[in-house]
């Protein structure tokens, strides 16, 4: 571990004299963001800030680069640390990728151990300016109890975003933090931030009633990552992430799985885009099941916002319990 955050420290140098040759680069998946995503037109003021002026926000990953969006607007200009297409959990940053933070005014970050090399990626990165925004803070955790979990995630299941009362926070957070960073702004900010807490307030609310009247309350997912939306609407996710992620299941584990469907007449078992379907379409031929994708914004997927995600998985799960 020391060796590690030694390396880290180095690449943070690297990074630091990077920035400074090189001006306003950027790295990881810089993103110009113009507008914001899933929130309405017309929303504060329409007036283009010039490029110049814009607020530089470095983030983690696809759901901090949306919530960041949809409050800063044109106001922000957003890099990515970790690139589309890449396991956030997997995750170790390089020199290259840190290039932003000795740039940025502000660094959103999710928490709750979903990004366990931030805290040291801020310190060495000797920004004095630097806002930091644990997006997460002030929320409740789940407490992880599954050993592989606990190994792979630590103590707290860290996929809070994933859940529309957790999106709501992690939103006013990131708010409070451009608002500290560019106090001009701050009824811009807090008018975006309204907007957008109005929509997943709206999109809660239609769930909600929804899912409260539906008998069947648990579905089935290869990962572990939906106990917060589960908490939102009193679902129960079932969670095969071991067998479905590391190759083939026994034949033990697959009897338990195929039992545990038909017992709860599960006919959809979801799988994540990161994720090889193949166990999961065997699993699904056991017990007469479709297999479909969902969801978890951790990169950007199929041109869609957030809230078009967070729809699109609200819907299939709702469908699934119907069925």
């Amino acid at each position: 571990m020391l060796k590690r955050w030694a390396g880290l420290l180095l690449c943070l140098i690297l990074a630091a004299s990077l920035a400074a040759c090189g001006g306003n680069n950027t790295a990881g998946n810089p993103t110009d963001t113009p507008a914001a995503t899933g929130t309405p037109s017309g929303s504060a003021d329409q007036t283009a800030t010039p490029a110049a002026d814009k607020i530089k926000v470095s983030v983690t990953f696809n759901a901090m680069k949306e919530f960041v969006a949809a409050v800063g607007q044109d106001k922000v200009e957003i890099s990515t640390i970790i690139p589309d297409g890449t396991e956030p959990h997997d995750f170790e940053p390089k020199a290259q990728d840190l290039v932003a933070l000795s740039a940025a005014k502000v660094f959103v970050y999710s928490g709750l151990g979903m990004e366990a090399w931030a805290d040291k990626a801020v310190q060495a990165a000797n920004n004095p300016d630097l806002v930091t925004v644990e997006a997460s803070k002030g929320g409740t955790p789940i407490t992880n109890t599954d050993p592989g979990e606990i190994e792979e995630h630590g103590q707290y299941d860290p996929h809070i975003w994933l859940s529309l009362k957790g999106a709501e926070l992690e939103v006013k957070n990131i708010k409070d933090g451009l608002v500290q960073a560019d106090p001009a702004n701050k009824d811009f900010y807090e008018k975006n931030c309204g907007d957008f807490v109005a929509q997943l307030e709206k999109l809660y609310n239609d769930y909600n009633e929804k899912f409260q009247s539906v008998t069947k309350k648990s579905f089935v997912t290869g990962h572990a990552a939906f106990a917060y939306l589960c908490r939102d609407f009193s679902l129960t996710q079932n969670s095969v992430e071991d067998t479905f992620a590391e190759g083939e299941p026994s034949a033990q584990k697959l009897t338990e799985l195929v039992d545990y469907c038909k017992q709860n007449d599960v006919k959809t078992i979801f799988v994540e885009d990161m994720v090889s379907p193949a166990v999961s379409q065997t699993l699904a031929g056991e017990v007469g099941a479709t297999v479909e994708t969902i969801y978890t914004i951790e990169s950007g997927e199929d041109d869609m916002t957030y809230l078009d995600r967070m729809t699109d998985n609200l819907t299939r799960i709702y469908d699934s319990l119907t069925k």
